[in-house]
């Protein structure tokens, strides 16, 4: 093990490789409720950013839960660059979605980066 801890430390991994070595970041199997987490907070992100002026979360009791707010939703339509549907991106591809600039949100109710669907 180094003692050091610089920049030479640092690696950058890109594509699914950080997936790969770390899945329990973006969600663990073993306790799904991390998704359902992911799935509140862009409800409040709608919320604190004033496109949505209410979210409900619903428990049911069959242990699922139940997002329902009256924000923006995803976009649909055909991403200009990559000519899929944008919602289709958000989903699917790793490190896709419109929280990484301050563009489409001022705030955010928690980082973006923290294993974030992307929307």
């Amino acid at each position: 093990m180094t003692q050091t801890y610089n920049a030479d430390a640092i690696e950058v991994l890109t594509g699914l490789e950080p997936v790969r070595r770390r899945p329990g970041m973006y969600t663990d199997t073993t306790r799904p409720n991390h998704l359902g987490q992911e799935v509140i907070d862009n409800s409040v992100d709608e919320a604190l950013a004033g496109h949505a002026k209410r979210v409900d979360v619903i428990l049911h009791a069959d242990q699922s839960l139940e997002v329902i707010d009256d924000g923006r939703g995803m976009p649909v339509d055909i991403h200009p660059e990559e000519g899929v549907p944008a919602v289709e991106l958000i989903l699917c591809r790793l490190h896709a979605g419109g929280k990484f600039s301050n563009k489409n949100y001022q705030f955010l109710w928690r980082p973006a980066w923290r294993g974030d669907f992307g929307s």
